[in-house]
């Protein structure tokens, strides 16, 4: 069977944010359940796909909001407003509905399509209406749209996150509708999007294929926190924290928070350390007595909950950070 995974970021080897991630165990899971797979999507500027000889590209794009000019996210906007779909899927019309069709007659004979996450669908639309597809949700979308908009602090913010939630709920519920088969991440989002047993299942997610042998380690902290927080569902979780959770901690309580923040951010309590991006994640959670897992919002599985379990560290979690287990 030969399947095209049509995902927004095809995987480069770098996997750096855990909707990557998990990209990479579900591509690897597919791989190994004897399906022939080639990818179809974008990468970022200046990086190139890890398995270039199953992979085609369809161009480089950067999709982050936070590092965009102003201009750049009024242009954004104002298409997506014009063309009356969601802002993630104007970042990737950078090629045409008929450059893709021109790419999938290129990859030779496929038997069906795997939507991972719903951006490549809503984007191309009419693309990949020929073959029978496979929905992953990643998330549900629409309900993480919602929550954004409830915490949004300007009504601009408010009327674009609403905006998307209500065109994103009849986006994954076509999707599903025509899917012949839906993958979950987590529970909860199964029952969210009415979908039944017989078409639909968890995917449950690992990390890593074999777990790390126990190795002794230097705690240099009291608590450490990683994560993508340019995602405004991570960062509803970290404001939470740091304003409802850290003024109740000890003056002498040492946190240190890594990943790139968009906006600024500041904390009042003298133990706070901003450390921007480190070189080995792994090593920055190990150095800590405790791993709090913070998430307030959003759906789907918690990437950086499976990898805190899998390590063996000690945590303290939200019931949200612990959806999917």
């Amino acid at each position: 069977m030969h399947l095209v995974f049509a995902t927004s970021i095809v995987p480069d080897g770098r996997p750096t944010t855990g909707y990557e991630i998990a990209n990479q165990a579900i591509l690897g899971a597919l791989r190994r359940a004897g399906a022939r797979v080639t990818v179809l999507g974008f990468a970022w500027p200046g990086s190139e796909p890890s398995d270039p000889d199953q992979t085609v590209l369809l161009g480089h794009v950067d999709v982050r909001t936070d590092t965009a000019s102003l201009r750049q996210k009024l242009e954004w906007t104002a298409r997506a407003m014009a063309a009356g779909t969601t802002f993630a899927a104007i970042k990737l019309r950078v090629v045409s509905v008929d450059d893709v069709r021109a790419a999938l007659r290129g990859i030779g004979p496929i038997d069906g399509y795997v939507f991972n996450s719903v951006q490549m669908p809503v984007a191309f639309r009419g693309a990949f209406d020929d073959r029978p597809s496979i929905f992953i949700a990643h998330n549900v979308e629409h309900r993480s749209s919602e929550e954004n908009a409830a915490a949004a602090t300007s009504l601009v913010q408010r009327f674009l996150f609403a905006r998307e939630a209500r065109l994103l709920k009849g986006i994954e519920e076509r999707l599903c509708r025509n899917a012949r088969f839906v993958y979950t991440l987590a529970e909860e989002d199964r029952d969210t999007l009415g979908l039944t047993d017989a078409r639909s299942a968890v995917l449950p997610l690992i990390t890593r294929e074999t777990p790390p042998e126990p190795a002794p380690r230097t705690v240099t902290c009291d608590a450490a926190l990683i994560g993508t927080w340019t995602w405004q569902p991570n960062r509803i979780g970290l404001d939470w924290f740091l304003e409802r959770v850290v003024p109740n901690l000890r003056r002498d309580f040492r946190i240190r928070i890594a990943g790139r923040i968009a906006g600024a951010i500041t904390c009042d309590h003298p133990g706070v350390e901003f450390v921007g991006r480190v070189p080995d994640a792994t090593e920055f959670v190990r150095s800590a007595a405790v791993i709090p897992l913070i998430s307030t919002a959003g759906t789907g599985v918690q990437l950086k909950t499976i990898e805190t379990f899998e390590l063996g560290l000690p945590s303290v979690a939200t019931r949200l950070s612990l959806r999917g287990i």
